[in-house]
């Protein structure tokens, strides 16, 4: 309860709250733009924190995930193109409304049902992450080593449908990670003789490169068309009434996003699309869903947002993380020398009890930002995409250069972007990617150290009864993503 008060009186600071709602703007205007998301926002915006506090960094970041959450949905609605892919959902009952002369209530809801999941999902990272945090404690090397495991057949296997893409992209991400001095003996791995390569890639470098770049291409790509944009006419805030008959729709999403962001390798898309889903199948309207209904808008958003709490609870208490987005937070951590993990809420309370508390205090300032923005929102839905792409490569450059001052960062940044536009086209996921570069470290260290813990017996990684049971849970994962798996249960079956 003392680290969870510091962590409050922490983050109610003037210089933290400013940046939060700094965060929140950027993650809303980022959320807006159709081709931007959350994590290349995050990418682009990690070289900043360098000279920040690690706890106002983190902190300003995670703000900027909840806005950009919401921020989706207001192109959903005015221009039928979602900003973020977790707002794809919206967009069936969204831009209805908005073509029947409903667009301000269209994005009050949203707004709403926005802040009601952002609030669950805060609450849950709250409650359950100091309790797992002590939990975590008791874990060792052996347990780390399964954990790393466990998180990347998790995200390999669910961020696609192809579960041999998904292992592929992730050993490439592992791979890339060994690159450097040997952590344990000091020996040059994959360095090619280079002394540039003997620290390693940076994860800035990589994920400013993987994140924004092919964002950036596939903007010069979009075909530049004159878009009919939706006025606001309505009023932006719904009544208490429209809320009270919406209040079981919001509960039933927002614990569905909680759930799936707990889930590692899923998102905002999966949570909204399961959302809807459900509202849909419990509505005693469903021949209204698709034509503006408010239900079709308040279960995608406010499980979206709810997603942001849940996916941060691994993120702090295993160093798994919960989504893309996450991880690219998880790199943030690590940039100022903090190692996400089972230690993280004793030896850095400070930094993770000060995220727990700036995660809900954003969901405020999304409300009242909200508000002022969704007004002359229309007007930035209007900036064409070949003048936005520039802009963002511009952005990748100055962030990439400014890590290590250092050219051949900017090169690799930009070797990273055409590895991602690539496989981008060849449906290859590049959050697995992410998840290799960040796991990869842990993975290595911890698989020397149990090794010599157990004498070179491979062994020693069966004899602990949660590292065995992790392992086997890892194991269960892939195969039941395999088609092998699905012809073994039909013959079950029959």
């Amino acid at each position: 309860m003392e680290e969870m008060l510091t962590g409050l009186l922490n983050v109610m600071s003037f210089s933290n709250l400013f940046f939060i709602a700094v965060g929140m703007t950027l993650g809303i205007f980022i959320g807006s733009m159709p081709g931007l998301s959350a994590t290349m926002g995050i990418a682009i915006l990690l070289p900043l924190t360098y000279g920040m506090d690690p706890a106002t960094g983190i902190a300003m970041l995670a703000a900027l995930y909840m806005g950009a959450s919401y921020g989706g949905s207001i192109t959903a609605v005015l221009i039928n193109t979602p900003g973020t892919p977790a707002a794809a959902a919206t967009v069936l009952d969204g831009y209805p409304m908005s073509q029947n002369g409903e667009a301000g209530k269209a994005l009050g809801i949203s707004l709403v049902s926005s802040f009601i999941g952002g609030v669950a999902g805060a609450i849950v990272l709250l409650t359950i992450a100091p309790f797992l945090g002590e939990v975590a404690l008791k874990i060792g090397v052996v347990e780390l080593f399964a954990i790393a495991v466990l998180g990347i057949t998790i995200i390999s296997s669910l961020s696609t449908g192809s579960v041999i893409k998904g292992l592929l992209s992730g050993t490439l991400g592992l791979l890339i990670s060994l690159i450097g001095m040997d952590a344990i003996t000091g020996t040059p791995r994959f360095t090619f003789g280079s002394i540039y390569l003997f620290d390693g890639i940076s994860f800035v470098v990589a994920l400013i490169g993987l994140f924004s770049i092919p964002q950036a291409l596939k903007l010069i790509e979009r075909d530049t068309q004159e878009i009919k944009v939706s006025k606001i006419n309505d009023k932006i805030l719904p009544s208490w009434k429209e809320i009270f008959r919406l209040r079981y729709t919001l509960l039933r999403s927002s614990v569905i996003g909680v759930i799936v962001g707990l889930i590692p390798g899923t998102g905002g898309d999966t949570a909204s699309w399961f959302s809807y889903n459900e509202a849909k199948r419990f509505s005693k309207e469903k021949e209204k869903f698709g034509t503006g209904h408010a239900e079709g808008v308040a279960a995608p958003e406010s499980a979206n947002n709810a997603v942001v709490g849940g996916a941060l609870v691994p993120t702090i208490t295993l160093g798994v993380p919960g989504s893309s987005s996450t991880a690219v937070l998880l790199g943030g951590l690590m940039i100022h020398g903090i190692m996400p993990g089972p230690t993280l809420m004793t030896e850095h309370a400070d930094v993770a009890y000060t995220l727990l508390w700036a995660v809900l205090i954003s969901c405020f300032f999304m409300l009242g930002l909200g508000i002022l923005y969704t007004r002359v929102a229309v007007g930035v839905t209007k900036v064409p995409p070949k003048v936005l792409a520039p802009i963002i490569i511009l952005l990748c450059v100055i962030g990439t250069f400014a890590v290590h001052n250092s050219m051949v960062d900017v090169m690799i940044m930009f070797g990273f972007g055409i590895a991602g536009y690539f496989m981008d086209k060849l449906k290859i996921p590049v959050a697995p990617m992410v998840v290799g570069l960040i796991l990869g470290i842990m993975l290595d260290t911890t698989m020397n150290q149990s090794l010599k813990i157990g004498r070179g017996d491979w062994m020693i990684f069966l004899s602990k009864p949660v590292a065995a049971i992790l392992l086997f849970i890892a194991l269960i994962t892939i195969l039941q993503s395999t088609p092998l798996f699905g012809k073994l249960k039909s013959l079950i079956k029959r």
